[in-house]
């Protein structure tokens, strides 16, 4: 296997494999998971040359960076760790998000001590607090940059508004934002941006939620999985975004692969500032989803996908009502 170009996130200094691991479904996001199979795909990412894992303190409650923590003993080096703060929805005191700049603090505090680490590669606000002036949360964040706490930042689904604010007040190295073949509009506006910024753009759930591997269906959602909630995989959507995905198995067909390392290829064809970060707890699809990164598309292909995926073709939106207004703030 020819090693993959690596890419650089921003201002710091060390380059990653082009894709990334997603750590959320190693703590329950997706129903239960086991730990010993979570740490040990986390190894066998490492030994095929996956250098960078995303995690927060909202994934199992805080659960998610113990288990890096607990994965990463010894090899600490050897990894770039992304981890994210605010967002607090669904702790019952009406609050979707904090941005407060002693909250950060707190934090970044306690992550670094579920972690087991001295610093956090990248740290994320993970969801906008509209109570709280961004330059103060990101001023907040620059003061644990100053003190080596962390080595850069980021934001999570802003507009480009708030991130030209923010990185007036401190330089952002990536934002974070879903971004797929499917679900784009509002990543490729934000992208105009971030190139002229020179940050890096990083999406998170570039596969759809699984919809783009065209393993997902009714039957194989089970209870506690969250995608149970979203419009996307409701009865009168999924079957119509199924029927989007053949598209991406006909190219697959053609490069020996499967629909989702296709996806996965797209996006990584979008620009050498982009690392997607897919998760999974299955090993087999962990190796996959790296594989992609082995997929070179021709311009063929890539305009038969522009065409088979216009802007706005997906069947519901990417979560529900109320919780799309927290989104591109």
């Amino acid at each position: 296997m020819t090693p993959a170009a690596l890419r650089k996130i921003g201002r710091l200094e060390t380059a990653v494999f082009p894709i990334g691991l997603g750590c959320a479904s190693l703590s329950g996001s997706y129903g239960p998971a086991d730990e010993a199979e979570a740490i040990r795909l986390i190894h066998a990412a490492m030994d095929i040359g996956v250098t960078f894992f995303d995690t927060s303190d909202k994934y199992g409650n805080g659960h998610n960076e113990e288990l890096l923590s607990r994965a990463f003993a010894g090899k600490r080096d050897q990894v770039v760790i992304a981890s994210k703060f605010g967002n607090v929805s669904g702790k019952g005191d009406g609050r979707i998000a904090d941005g407060r700049p002693e909250f950060v603090i707190a934090s970044c505090e306690a992550s670094l001590k579920r972690l087991r680490t001295d610093h956090i590669d990248l740290y994320y606000q993970h969801r906008l607090d509209p109570q709280v002036p961004i330059e103060e949360t990101v001023g907040a964040m620059a003061q644990l940059v100053a003190q080596g706490k962390v080595r850069a930042i980021g934001l999570c689904e802003v507009n480009p508004s708030t991130l030209r604010r923010a990185h007036a007040t401190h330089p952002i190295s990536a934002v974070q934002s879903e971004y797929s073949i499917m679900y784009r509009e509002q990543a490729e506006d934000v992208r105009v941006t971030t190139r002229e910024l020179g940050v890096t753009f990083v999406p998170y759930a570039p596969l759809g939620r699984g919809l783009l591997t065209g393993s997902v269906n009714q039957s194989s959602l089970r209870e506690g999985d969250e995608r149970l909630r979203h419009p996307r995989f409701q009865p009168e959507n999924l079957d119509r975004n199924l029927d989007l995905v053949r598209n991406l198995e006909a190219v697959a067909k053609a490069h020996d692969s499967s629909a989702g390392q296709i996806a996965l290829a797209w996006l990584l064809a979008q620009g050498d500032d982009i690392i997607p970060i897919p998760g999974t707890k299955t090993l087999s699809r962990m190796v996959e989803n790296t594989n992609a990164a082995q997929i070179t598309l021709s311009q063929a292909d890539l305009d038969f996908l522009a065409e088979a995926f216009p802007h706005g073709v997906a069947a519901g939106t990417r979560y529900r009502s109320e919780h799309m207004k927290n989104m591109y703030l």
